[in-house]
């Protein structure tokens, strides 16, 4: 990924939506859709729920990569809280293009607000937030990596990983 699509913040580095969308297209990024899951409700605490489907086509083999992305009002800065549609939408979108495209490293979009001030991965709300949401997250591709530690797949990540133990 270009260095025009980094950021770092508080010593550790995170991608852009912008530079994933980039890093797609040039490895043959062919549609990606989006749905909404749940709408933000004074009933659901004003969280928002989207899913993505990224459909690469490399050598003529289509693949699919879907990821999940979730925005409250205690999960965006303050200048986002009336934009929890478009933050779920490219929260998901994010996480299904850094599977397709092999990043491990989280986009600079799917921080909450505690996240971006602290930069830190074991944020105790930010597991919360990925476990309410990962269990019924799809793969569809070998070599997939764990979204939390980003170990690779399979039992021996699942029998020491909180969030694979969670989705299965």
């Amino acid at each position: 990924m270009r260095k025009e699509f980094l950021v770092e913040r508080q010593g550790r580095t995170f991608c852009l939506y912008a530079g994933l969308l980039d890093l797609a297209t040039q490895q043959g990024l062919r549609s990606i859709h989006t749905e909404l899951i749940q709408a933000p409700t004074d009933s659901n605490n004003r969280v928002a729920i989207c899913s993505a489907t990224v459909v690469l086509d490399r050598d003529g083999v289509e693949r699919t990569f879907t990821g999940l992305g979730d925005a409250a009002p205690n999960n965006v800065t303050p200048a986002m809280a009336t934009c929890l549609l478009r933050m779920a939408e490219t929260r998901a979108k994010a996480r299904a293009l850094r599977d397709a495209v092999n990043i491990g490293m989280a986009a600079a979009e799917e921080l909450g607000e505690e996240e971006e001030r602290s930069a830190q991965p074991s944020s105790p709300s930010a597991k919360g937030r990925v476990s309410q949401v990962v269990g019924t997250r799809t793969i569809n591709t070998s070599g997939a990596t764990c979204p939390e530690c980003h170990a690779p797949a399979g039992k021996a990540h699942a029998d020491r990983c909180s969030l694979a133990r969670a989705a299965a």
